[in-house]
């Protein structure tokens, strides 16, 4: 079964953001606060436990941002932590979930390192990586590395064809980058990568959305599946766990409070208008992250995930 297929498995799957932390709830500010921490910087101090338990409970993907520096202005670090070497130690901390990038903003990066280190987690990971990219929004990196932040299009579209032909054309043809990924690596975009429609819908594998509403997802896969057919459609929710079950939807900026009960309307709701993977985002969650969680998989993953498919190891890590 390929990677896509066992992240989609069962039509609708659930799968969890780092950082896995709550700073953005009350109480959570007031421990930032305490902490000396600036906003936007999360604790992640215990990000391992809470990524195990992740594993362990049978939330279907692990995501990372790929943010490389932190601007106060922006107010958002994600996990602090560079993506693909975090990408190796969790792969070595779990053992069935997938891990995907959310994601990688390709014309930033060396292209034939990112090629190293997507094979390298591949491998350490035993062929659970999931390689979400993009073109990037913050103009202020650009700069930072050299960049052209105009020509970024460009440079996406290359390191696209790089990806999937392991290899640059002018290059030697006795030079490899090794190793070489143990199957090819699913490709999914966040937005449009200064690309059309029909580019994203032909060269990638599935979409990556911003979150929304149902109404706001049924519009956006439309379209999607018009530029791309019935590959994955994969979103996130900003979610507030109320603990009261059947405590009613409030909306919130990309997400909402809620009880489990609607949660589970809300995600039928979300897999009736195309959404086939929803990652959970936890960071205004009032909340303990570990009962969240515990609860979620009691109550709610039973309603969504098949039996958990089967892993099957193409290749020793070792």
């Amino acid at each position: 079964m390929t990677t896509l297929a066992r992240l989609t498995a069962g039509g609708l799957s659930i799968g969890v953001e780092l950082p896995l932390d709550n700073d953005w709830s009350p109480t959570g500010e007031q421990r930032r606060r305490a902490a000396g921490r600036p906003f936007g910087v999360p604790d992640i101090g215990h990000h391992a436990q809470l990524a195990r338990l992740a594993d362990r409970l049978g939330y279907r993907a692990l995501w990372v941002r790929d943010v490389p520096v932190y601007d106060p202005g922006f107010g958002d670090a994600a996990q602090v932590f560079e993506v693909f070497t975090y990408l190796g130690y969790l792969a070595g901390v779990t053992e069935r979930i997938l891990l995907g990038t959310a994601a990688v903003v390709l014309p930033l990066r060396e292209p034939v390192l990112t090629l190293k280190s997507a094979a390298s987690v591949d491998h350490l990971s035993r062929g659970r990586l999931l390689l979400g990219v993009a073109s990037g929004d913050r103009p202020v990196e650009y700069p930072l590395f050299g960049r052209d932040f105009e020509q970024r299009g460009a440079r996406f579209r290359e390191q696209i064809a790089m990806l999937r032909q392991w290899r640059a054309p002018q290059w030697p043809e006795e030079i490899e980058v090794l190793p070489r990924p143990l199957a090819p690596l699913p490709l999914l975009v966040a937005g449009l990568a200064q690309q059309t429609p029909e580019w994203v819908g032909s060269h990638m594998d599935g979409w990556l959305a911003y979150p929304g509403t149902p109404e706001d997802h049924a519009r956006r896969a439309a379209q999607w599946r018009q530029a791309a057919g019935d590959k994955p459609y994969v979103s996130f929710i900003h979610l507030d766990l109320a603990e009261h079950p059947d405590a009613l939807l409030q909306r919130h900026r990309f997400g909402a409070r809620v009880g489990r009960n609607g949660l589970i309307a809300e995600l039928h709701a979300m897999h009736e208008a195309g959404v086939q993977h929803i990652g959970l985002h936890f960071r205004r969650n009032q909340r303990p992250l570990e009962e969240t969680m515990q609860e979620i998989a009691e109550f709610v993953l039973p309603q969504f995930h098949a039996a958990q498919p089967a892993v099957r190891h193409e290749a020793s890590a070792s």
